[in-house]
């Protein structure tokens, strides 16, 4: 398995773009077009934000996850954040998610962060489980319980 930016691999677009509109905007109904999504992850670099990243292996994409220098504007002091992290289901269990932030991590380390937040609604208890720190529950217009974690980046 290799995990590499999306950016050097622009015929993976459309696949982590169904990927996520399925995952984290229909699911979340936030009334985002597939083609905006599209066009985000068109637009996503290697050096600077927003950044994605893919697991691929024998041409196949397994999962990816994205850096954005915030996922929470109620929280904009906090930079930058882990978002979207999505492996497809039949890989899941074998790590692949792990690997992402991994990886992840060590290209916040690169670019000179110290900290990499993260939000969740639903899965604490997978990031509490892998040495995430809790920093606070928030709320916004649109979620009642929103935890933050963070990871030091060192």
């Amino acid at each position: 398995m290799n995990i590499d930016f999306l950016i050097n691999h622009p015929d993976k677009i459309t696949e982590v773009s169904v990927m996520i509109y399925k995952e984290f905007v229909v699911k979340t109904g936030s009334g985002m077009k597939f083609e905006e999504v599209v066009k985000h992850f068109s637009n996503t670099r290697d050096n600077t934000f927003p950044i994605t990243l893919v697991a691929r292996e024998n041409g196949k994409c397994l999962g990816t996850v994205s850096i954005v220098e915030n996922d929470l504007k109620i929280r904009s002091m906090y930079k930058p954040w882990l978002a979207s992290l999505y492996t497809k289901p039949e890989y899941r269990s074998k790590g692949i998610g792990q690997k992402l932030v991994a990886k992840t991590i060590g290209v916040v380390k690169e670019l000179g962060f110290k900290e990499l937040y993260l939000r969740t609604e639903d899965t604490s208890d997978y990031y509490r489980n892998r040495g995430w720190t809790y920093v606070e529950t928030v709320s916004d217009d649109k979620y009642e319980k929103i935890d933050v974690f963070k990871m030091k980046c060192i």
